[in-house]
């Protein structure tokens, strides 16, 4: 699994990681797709998210980011992380 984050937090803005962000967003700044992020809503697994309503989903970059180190590995002997 390859984790590339889609930038750093710009300088001026101090809630550039709790602001929420859609799920298109997400997806682009962690370099997944959509549907990747809703089949781990579905299965578990993926990143923290906030459920706004039954049909609206957002999540912090300071969630994803945390997502994507829980899952940092040093070699391939390693298992993913749950």
């Amino acid at each position: 699994m390859s984790i590339q984050l889609a930038e750093t937090a710009p300088s001026r803005d101090p809630d550039y990681l709790d602001r929420l962000i859609g799920e298109q967003e997400a997806a682009s700044f962690i370099g997944y797709t959509v549907r990747a992020l809703q089949n781990w809503r579905v299965r578990g697994g993926g990143p923290k998210f906030v459920k706004v309503s039954a049909r609206s989903i957002r999540y912090r970059r300071r969630d994803l980011i945390a997502w994507a180190e829980s899952h940092l590995v040093q070699n391939t002997s390693q298992g993913a992380a749950a």
